[in-house]
């Protein structure tokens, strides 16, 4: 009876843990996309010989519609990406097409950089898809942070075999996160800084992702203007609109 009474205690105990880091992360989530987002963002692709800069802008609703409109260089402009739920779009006004993107398309490079098609539009859910759980507290940049861990769930479509993040402790703010593969093979490196206040909220204005296996290469995405909780429409977030949006 014993055995029994410490095992439960100890399952009860596991099982309590890990939701509370669940809702660390998904206060975090919350945070950092509203009921709704509007955002114009700088992103800076940079290799040992060359860089450049493109802009784009996005529009979220929860966690199941985003729509990235790239607005800079011109090469590139007018290139749409959709998402509704599971699925995504691709559109491509230099030869008119929307392509659906299948799940293989999540872990490549989204359009050069070093963020993955899922980076950008969040094909995997945090919340949903992955197990989560305390490693340790560390600091970042000063700040008192959580360090939790995020494995898979046995049957999740995902790109990352694991994932860590670490999570302001005060408000909420995701500083620092490393990707792994399948194997638990470090990929890329996410460091968040200049904290500064975004549509009302404290955050973070500059995100670095750097991959582990490829020196001298970086990306930069630099928040230019971010707003929280502007009605938008499902409507907007459709096939329908991709082709005219502005």
């Amino acid at each position: 009876m014993k055995k029994i009474f410490l095992f439960l205690f100890f399952h009860l105990s596991i099982t309590a843990l890990s939701q509370e880091a669940k809702d660390i992360v998904k206060k975090a989530d919350d945070k950092a996309k509203g009921k709704t987002s509007i955002s114009n963002i700088t992103i800076q692709t940079i290799r040992p010989s060359w860089s450049r800069e493109m802009t784009v802008k996005g529009w979220t609703k929860g966690n199941d519609l985003t729509l990235i409109l790239v607005l800079a260089p011109a090469k590139e402009k007018g290139v749409v990406f959709l998402k509704r739920k599971k699925e995504v779009w691709n559109w491509i006004p230099s030869i008119e097409r929307n392509i659906k993107m299948p799940p293989s398309m999540m872990s490549q490079s989204w359009m050069g950089t070093d963020f993955t098609n899922d980076d950008l539009v969040k094909e995997a859910s945090i919340l949903e898809d992955y197990n989560h759980s305390f490693l340790e507290d560390v600091v970042i940049d000063g700040r008192d942070c959580h360090k939790i861990q995020l494995i898979p769930k046995p049957k999740s479509a995902v790109v990352w075999g694991k994932v860590i993040m670490c999570i302001d402790k005060k408000d909420f703010m995701m500083l620092h996160a490393e990707y792994f593969d399948e194997d638990k093979v470090l990929i890329n490196t996410m460091h968040c800084s200049d904290i500064k206040m975004l549509g009302g909220r404290l955050l973070p204005a500059r995100m670095e992702m750097v991959p582990a296996n490829k020196k001298g290469n970086k990306t930069l995405m630099i928040y230019n203007s971010l707003s929280f909780d502007t009605p938008l429409a499902d409507s907007f977030f459709t096939t329908q609109n991709i082709t005219k949006v502005k």
